[in-house]
């Protein structure tokens, strides 16, 4: 589904029923929509999930003018066009890694829109690239030693139509002070962080900091859990869910 917004069309997919509890999934950075495969395979029975890729992101296309539109406001303008040509009034949040960037700045500024948010990876620092890279290498051995069997990584989940408009799009998240928009933050939040992932620091400092947020550490994961570890990350997102409910 293509959706025409300011200065962009945005790539977007919908899965589940049309009265089930919305889900707003963010990407991570250099993924696309795609890498929510595994989770809406295993959730489209009984969420309605909507994913999208970010202008100049995987198959939507780039702005025009990218030093006022590859911005986290402008993101969050494009997440609300999206659900109010879904008639979405309310939603929860999902994301991962840079996506738990821009979907904070989403939360703290359509507050109102959000009934709960559960952030991957989340960090309101500045990212470590080659730790990261370090501890998903690390993580993953000790899966193997495990026997744990590695997920496939979804067709497409890296995959841009305009690759060179990746990097600019990602910028967005420099431009935006995520400490500072942490305060607004008045909806249950759950950060969910592998304890070989450097943004675990982060993700502490994040909860510390929130008014009703919770951490969990989760054994022997990397960065970029939602692909590492679908399994186990759904299950968090579940008993989230539950606990909302209850």
């Amino acid at each position: 589904m293509e959706l025409a917004v300011e200065g962009a069309t945005l790539n977007l997919e919908v899965d589940g029923p049309a009265d089930a509890p919305a889900v707003l999934l963010w990407h991570g950075a250099g993924c696309t929509l795609r890498m929510w495969d595994h989770v809406v395979g295993m959730l489209a029975d009984r969420y309605r999930l909507v994913r999208f890729d970010v202008r100049g992101v995987g198959q939507s296309t780039p702005t025009a003018d990218p030093d006022t539109e590859y911005t986290l406001e402008r993101y969050a303008a494009d997440a609300d066009a999206i659900l109010d040509h879904l008639d979405i009034d309310r939603v929860h949040v999902w994301s991962m890694a840079w996506g738990s960037r821009a979907a904070l700045a989403y939360c703290a500024l359509r507050a109102s829109r959000v009934i709960s948010a559960m952030l991957n990876d989340a960090s309101i620092g500045r990212a470590n690239v080659e730790a990261q890279r370090e501890g998903s290498r690390r993580a993953l051995m000790k899966q193997s030693a495990e026997g744990i069997e590695r997920f496939p990584r979804p067709e497409g989940w890296n995959l841009h139509h305009t690759p060179e408009s990746v990097a600019p799009a990602m910028a967005a998240a420099g431009k935006f002070d995520l400490p500072a928009a942490v305060p607004a933050l008045t909806m249950p939040i759950l950060v969910v962080t592998g304890d070989h992932d450097p943004n675990l620091e982060s993700s502490r400092d994040l909860v510390a900091r929130a008014a009703d947020a919770r951490l969990v550490v989760l054994k022997n994961v990397g960065h970029g859990s939602v692909l590492q570890r679908p399994d186990l990350v759904i299950s968090e997102f579940l008993e989230f869910q539950s606990g909302l409910a209850g």
